[in-house]
């Protein structure tokens, strides 16, 4: 969003022209020195025309909070100031009252001039200096979410001013006020993506605009604003271009995971929904998310005592309020030899999720037939993953076996691996593609899953057909490419 303050003045006024010619070095040198990153074309339009004060172009992020240019040379030699640009002051206009009280005869009027259709083309960059680039890690050595990549991508948003300008800076840390909403009440959002550098060196993102419906679902949940999905999707073709070394190459099997984030700033303590806030991306390169990699089998702990979600809340969304409560039942698997948690929920001990996948069960049903079962969506306790979504659509495709999304209990899993009808069971989602369950511990018992030979299975198929879609191997509309 640009702000535009226009006055309109009356020409040929001698005591103007020296109030102007006072000006006018005076706000280059602001503009420079506290303004941050106002560009001297912008500067010097600011006080372009005696007729006409046209045009005042600042990003939300050039003058966050406010910022208030009192030209003292000014206001002591005509009792004149300028009292300031201030985006988040809803009596914004009468900061400039003091425009009319110059001795001068002047015909003012101030317009406002709104401008909430952000567009990636309006994208403010700035590149870090060669010198400043870090140094690329060892791309067998990733460890998941701890490499960040040079630049990062941001926007503020404020309730009365909407939508800023869009930038790409170098990663910085964030400043926010201690009372800032997203501390206090969680009023954020994130989402989980990959870009891939394919067998033909082209860099490709797998099904973003999934992630933008899910992303504009989950903020409207928890009232935080809409964007344009697509244009966002732009702004991170922009910076992946600009990090584009950063992506592992093809051989290495790693990608570059992109994490975008949406959080309230407003520095307030109402219980109420936040009037500032930013959202951002920053990325990194990944290797396998689990230790040991996507292909070996993982075991889980399914303990009932504890649920991450319910009817009615935001399972079904991708907020960091799901995660940090999980923590606790993580470290209590890991201390029983387990690496991630299977979540249950109702008296009948339904699965849900896995960690943060979704859970699929290839079975064979009581009618004899082979069946790849997935909890159900609409329950409202499940997120719902783009890697889900994704295998359903592969899997009803191929039309080879049975693909339902219905409940699925605990007692079904244990009847299944006794009666021999247990194919397979695995987690899918973004960092893991695809992850087999070998071992459930619940209820003091180890439920032993089979895990069929990875050549023949049908989770690795899934994770090939997948892959060779995600590296370029095999043309499909769900690769986008970043060109």
């Amino acid at each position: 969003m640009v702000y535009i303050y226009i006055a309109s003045v009356r020409k040929h006024n001698l005591e103007l022209e020296l109030v102007l010619s006072i000006i006018y070095p005076a706000i280059k040198i602001v503009a420079h020195c506290m303004i941050h990153g106002m560009t001297q074309t912008s500067a010097q339009t600011f006080f372009k025309q005696l007729d006409k004060i046209d045009v005042v172009e600042m990003s939300e992020s050039q003058h966050r909070h406010y910022l208030s240019l009192k030209l003292q040379s000014v206001n002591t030699y005509m009792g004149f100031t300028i009292a300031g640009f201030i985006p988040y002051n809803r009596s914004t206009l009468l900061a400039f009252n003091s425009f009319r009280s110059m001795s001068l005869s002047v015909n003012q009027y101030f317009k406002l001039i709104h401008i909430n259709k952000t567009k990636s083309s309006d994208i403010e960059i700035q590149e870090c200096k060669q010198n400043e680039r870090k140094v690329k890690p060892d791309w067998s050595q990733l460890v998941f979410g701890r490499s960040f990549t040079d630049h990062m991508f941001e926007i503020n948003w404020n309730r009365d001013w909407g939508w800023g300008t869009p930038g790409i800076c170098p990663i910085h840390n964030l400043s926010l006020h201690p009372s800032a909403k997203v501390l206090h009440y969680a009023q954020e959002l994130f989402e989980g993506m990959k870009a891939f550098r394919g067998v033909d060196d082209k860099i490709r993102l797998f099904r973003p605009d999934m992630n933008m419906k899910r992303m504009r679902a989950t903020a409207e949940r928890i009232c935080l604003p809409d964007f344009d999905g697509n244009e966002l999707i732009e702004c991170m073709k922009k910076l992946i271009k600009i990090d584009a070394d950063w992506v592992p190459p093809y051989e290495t099997g790693a990608s570059l995971y992109i994490r975008p984030t949406f959080i309230g700033t407003e520095a307030a303590l109402e219980v109420q929904s936040a009037n500032d806030a930013i959202l951002y991306v920053i990325c990194g390169p990944v290797g396998p998310y689990f230790a040991g990699g996507a292909v070996k089998p993982v075991s889980l702990l399914a303990d009932p005592g504890f649920v991450r979600a319910w009817p009615g809340g935001v399972g079904n969304k991708k907020v960091g309020a799901n995660n940090g409560p999980a923590m606790a039942l993580q470290g209590v698997a890991e201390k029983k030899g387990c690496q991630q948690v299977l979540w249950l929920y109702g008296a009948d001990d339904q699965l849900t999720e896995v960690g943060a996948m979704n859970v699929f069960v290839f079975l064979v049903n009581e009618r004899g037939e082979k069946e790849l079962v997935t909890p159900p969506l609409k329950s409202g306790l499940i997120l719902p993953g783009v890697t889900h979504v994704s295998l359903m659509e592969l899997t009803e495709s191929w039309a080879e076996f049975r693909v339902s999304e219905r409940v699925i209990t605990m007692a079904e899993v244990r009847r299944l691996v006794r009666e021999g009808r247990m194919l397979e069971m695995f987690g899918a989602g973004t960092a893991c593609i695809v992850c087999p369950i070998g071992r459930i511990h619940f209820q003091g018992e180890d439920i032993v899953i089979p895990t069929p030979p990875n050549t023949g299975s049908l989770q690795m198929r899934l994770f090939k057909s997948l892959q060779d879609i995600q590296y370029g191997k095999v043309a499909h509309e769900w690769a986008l490419v970043v060109d």
